[in-house]
C-alpha cells in the first residue's frame, strides 16, 4: 500500500486543526471519504437525482440501476449468494433492531434464552434487552477472558438447546478483540439457534465471507468504511428472511393495498419501505469500489503492522494502561488506554489543541466499561489513511499530556 497516494484521495486530511496538521485517529467511529465517494453522490444529485422502482423515466432508470448496483457490489463485498439477502438499512443499529423486532419476536418465547457477550456495543445489547422482557426470555452473557477475549470453551458452557438467538461483534470497538464469530455460529447452530454477526468494525477492515462464516444474519455501516452516514446493511439467509414480516410499511414495500389487507414484495424490498436511501446506497458502492481497489487484504495487513507499532510505543509511556490483547494478531487496528490520574476526556482535549482527534467516553459500550473497571477510555482508531507518522505523533502528544497534568496538579 501507497499510504501516501491514499491520503491523496482524502481531502479531509489536508488541513490544520489549531495550528498543526490534521491526525485523524477516530477512524472507528466513523471514517473520512475519499473523492471518489464524494463524487459519486455529487454526481447522483447532478444528474441522475430521481426516485427508485417506481418511475419509467430516463432519470428513474439510472437511478434504479445505480440503487441496485450498488446491492450487487455489496453482494458480492460480503459474497452473500443472493441480492435477495442484501438489505439497505440506516446503519448497523436498523439492521439489529429489524433482526429482533421481526425474527426475534416471531421465534422468542418465554423461557427462551438469547446469548450475547460483555463486550457489545449498545446497539447489539439494547435491542435483545427489549425482546428478552417483552417474551420473558433470559437474556445470558458470555464471560470475557482477562485479556478481553473470548474462550470458546465458554461458548459452549453457555448456549444451551433452550438459547434461540447468539449476536456476538466480529471485532470490538473498544478492545480491538477479533471474536471468533465462525466457530461461534457452529456452537449456535448445533443448539438449534441463530447466529447474529455485529459487523461494523470488521467489514470496514477485513475480507467478509458470510458464507465461510455461517452467520444467519450480518450487520454492518457505510459511514465506518469510506462511505455515507445513513446507509447500512442486514443481510440475511434468505429463507429466513423470506419468513419474516416486516417492520416498516409504507410505499415501495408493498405489493397489492386493499382496504383491509395488504401483501408485500418479494425480497429484498419488502424490508425497504419508503424512499429509500438512494444516494447513501450509491455513495456505499463507491467505496466499496475504492476498498476493493487497495485490497481489504492489505489494509487488514497495514492496521495490524499500525496497532503492533502502536502498541509498542505506547508502551514507553509511564502510567499508560492498553486495554484488550497484548497480542497484535489477536486485535484490530485500534487502541483503548487511559492515563493514570488523568480523565480521557481531558486526554482528548490536549490531544485535540496538538491537532489530534481520539475518541473519550465510553464508546456505546457501558457494561465494558463496568467490566475493565473505569467510567470511560480514550481510544485511538486507525485505518488505510494512518501513518506510522501518526502514531509518533499521538505518543508525543501523550506524554506532553502528562507533563501538563503533572505541572497543574
Amino acid at each position: 500500500m501507497n499510504v501516501q497516494e491514499i491520503r491523496k484521495q482524502f481531502p479531509i486530511l489536508d488541513q490544520e486543526v489549531n495550528g498543526h496538521p490534521l491526525v485523524y485517529l477516530d477512524s472507528a467511529a466513523t471514517s473520512q471519504k475519499p473523492i471518489s465517494v464524494i463524487e459519486a453522490i455529487n454526481d447522483y444529485y447532478r444528474k441522475h437525482n430521481s426516485n427508485v422502482h417506481r418511475g419509467v423515466h430516463t432519470l428513474g432508470t439510472r437511478a434504479t440501476d445505480g440503487y441496485e448496483g450498488a446491492r450487487e457490489k455489496v453482494r458480492k463485498f460480503i459474497n452473500a449468494a443472493s441480492t435477495e439477502e442484501v438489505i439497505f438499512t440506516r446503519g448497523t443499529t436498523t439492521s439489529i433492531n429489524t433482526i429482533a423486532a421481526s425474527y426475534g419476536r416471531a421465534n422468542v418465547s418465554e423461557g427462551d434464552e438469547i446469548v450475547i457477550s460483555h463486550m457489545e456495543h449498545h446497539s447489539n445489547i439494547i435491542p435483545w434487552q427489549q425482546l428478552a422482557k417483552e417474551k420473558g426470555a433470559t437474556l445470558k452473557y458470555v464471560p470475557l477472558q482477562e485479556d478481553g477475549t473470548i474462550s470458546i470453551e465458554d461458548v459452549r458452557e453457555t448456549v444451551t438447546p433452550q438459547t434461540k438467538i447468539v449476536s456476538i461483534m466480529m471485532v470490538s470497538n473498544v478492545l480491538g478483540t477479533m471474536n471468533p464469530v465462525k466457530e461461534i455460529a457452529k456452537i449456535a447452530h448445533e443448539n438449534g439457534a441463530v447466529m447474529v454477526v455485529d459487523g461494523a468494525q470488521s467489514a470496514p477492515h477485513m475480507k467478509v465471507d458470510v458464507n465461510d462464516l455461517d452467520c444467519d444474519f450480518f450487520a454492518f455501516s457505510g459511514h465506518k468504511m469510506a462511505g455515507p452516514t445513513g446507509i447500512g446493511v442486514l443481510y440475511g439467509k434468505k429463507a429466513l428472511l423470506e419468513a419474516m414480516e416486516p417492520v416498516e410499511f409504507g410505499g415501495e414495500m408493498i405489493d397489492f393495498v386493499g382496504l383491509y389487507d395488504s401483501t408485500w414484495k418479494e425480497l429484498p424490498w419488502k424490508f425497504e419501505g419508503g424512499t429509500p436511501i438512494i444516494a447513501g446506497a450509491i455513495g456505499l458502492g463507491a467505496a466499496i469500489d475504492f476498498l476493493e481497489q487497495i485490497g481489504l487484504d492489505e489494509i487488514e495487513k497495514h492496521e495490524h503492522k499500525l496497532a503492533a507499532y502502536a502498541l509498542e510505543k505506547m508502551s514507553d509511556v509511564e502510567g499508560l494502561t492498553v486495554f484488550g490483547p497484548n497480542d497484535p494478531s489477536k486485535r484490530a487496528g485500534l487502541v483503548t488506554f487511559n492515563i493514570d490520574d488523568v480523565h480521557p476526556h481531558d486526554v482528548a482535549t490536549v490531544l485535540d489543541a496538538e491537532g489530534i482527534a481520539v475518541r473519550a467516553g465510553h464508546h456505546c459500550a457501558q457494561p465494558l466499561m463496568k467490566w475493565l473497571k473505569v467510567s470511560a477510555t480514550a481510544r485511538a482508531s486507525f485505518y488505510l489513511y494512518n501513518t506510522e507518522e501518526d502514531i509518533d505523533k499521538l505518543v508525543a502528544g501523550l506524554v506532553k499530556t502528562k507533563e501538563y497534568f503533572s505541572d497543574v496538579f
